[in-house]
């Protein structure tokens, strides 16, 4: 396919000024040089991976990726505008998509209803089983004690009536992200719908704020960034908790990152650590976001510097953030540790790069993610720049089998 000579001959321009060779730049980013050669000649496609490398070097604020995105991303690549409506609208009912079948089920007893308590130390348990299990296998699970919760509020009065439905909102809450990991992204709006009404009747008026970071987190992987940046922004403007807020500069930090703003994103991840520090008594509801992670801005720094096409600083925070996560959070060791790998893989270390995915790649089988999906594709594009590498092509079958099996 033939590119428009714009990205190339803006490549080139930037090369020239900074003095480099061909060979050199090739050095730097992991290409070949033939391959660099053609992109400027405009006869090979550039990649996004590369526009963010060059800008990074090069220090061009986004210039090349603006390029990519005007001429290579046809118009079909893109969600729909139809579709992107639905992405960033959380309306429907849950109960109406199936939580009510439960209820029909479901015995509520006549005698003492459980605390609340009970029902916030199940919703974590299901939160550690979710490591470990298939996101499917877990909507079943959650849907039938979403309804229990619900129903035992419906029985309630006073408070208990509210810590109860606020409980059932957290429950819908992670109802949206197993299905958004399940890759059913209209499921998962529909539940971060209902988990905000369920919370508003409960008096809890900040879940709605921390629905938006919920649906920047998918406008984020549709690679929306203006529209991520947007809806993070918005969350922060709210009278949301210190911790709503710190989870929505993170987010704003990411589609920075992605639009290649790096003082923007610094500035983000500044603030978000400055939020998640202060200490919070919410009531003692159930914390929102990962409580997986020591250290999230720091691992979400590395995440950045990726997208901002710093490979390997990138690999450097998330190799020692990695080391940091419980061996029990199966899923979250192998959502940020094939970042790592991809990382490794951008900066040139192929060998690094499949010794640390090698586990992973078996762990993905056993937990398929819709959201890693990205970079588990991502990876396989790395890889194919390494072809004639022994270790790349002894976890070729390894690595087939994970895009088989997540879609």
């Amino acid at each position: 396919m033939d590119v428009p000579l714009r990205f190339g001959a803006e490549l080139r321009r930037l090369r020239e000024d900074a003095g480099m060779t061909l060979q050199q730049l090739a050095d730097v980013t992991s290409y070949s040089r033939g391959h660099l050669s053609k992109i400027e000649r405009g006869t090979n496609p550039p990649t996004m991976n590369l526009a963010q490398r060059c800008d990074a070097h090069f220090r061009a604020g986004g210039r090349l990726r603006r390029a990519y995105s005007a001429e290579v991303e046809p118009a079909g690549t893109k969600p729909k505008p139809a579709r992107r409506r639905v992405i960033a609208t959380g309306v429907g009912s849950l109960l109406a998509a199936g939580l009510a079948d439960g209820g029909k089920n479901g015995h509520v007893s006549d005698g003492e209803l459980p605390p609340r308590a009970l029902y916030q130390g199940q919703l974590e348990q299901m939160k550690q089983l979710g490591q470990n299990l298939a996101p499917a296998a877990m909507l079943p699970i959650l849907r039938s004690q979403v309804s229990n919760v619900i129903a035992l509020a419906t029985r309630s009065t006073g408070a208990s009536r509210a810590g109860l439905l606020v409980t059932a909102s957290r429950f819908a809450e992670y109802i949206g992200w197993m299905a958004q990991e399940s890759g059913d992204e209209p499921m998962a709006l529909r539940a971060t719908a209902e988990a905000v009404e369920l919370a508003q009747a409960g008096g809890d008026e900040h879940l709605a704020d921390y629905a938006m970071v919920r649906r920047a987190l998918v406008t984020y992987y549709n690679g929306d960034a203006s529209r991520t940046v947007a809806l993070a922004q918005q969350a922060q403007r709210s009278g949301a908790p210190s911790r709503v807020r710190g989870l929505a500069a993170q987010r704003e930090a990411q589609g920075h990152a992605l639009l290649g703003d790096e003082r923007a994103c610094g500035r983000a991840l500044d603030r978000a650590r400055d939020l998640l520090a202060v200490a919070e008594d919410p009531s003692g509801t159930p914390a929102l976001g990962t409580t997986q992670l020591v250290d999230p801005v720091s691992m979400v720094t590395g995440w950045c510097l990726y997208d901002l096409g710093r490979p390997r600083e990138a690999a450097d925070v998330l190799e020692r953030e990695c080391h940091r996560i419980a061996p029990h959070a199966l899923n979250t060791r192998t959502r940020y540790g094939l970042r790592r790998a991809l990382s490794l893989a951008a900066a040139g270390e192929i060998e690094n790069s499949c010794e640390t995915a090698r586990e992973l790649l078996a762990f993905m089988t056993v937990t398929p993610s819709a959201t890693v999906r990205t970079d588990v594709h991502r990876l396989d594009r790395e890889w194919s720049r390494f072809r004639g590498s022994a270790v790349v092509r002894g976890l070729r079958p390894a690595l087939a089998n994970v895009l088989n099996s997540v879609g």
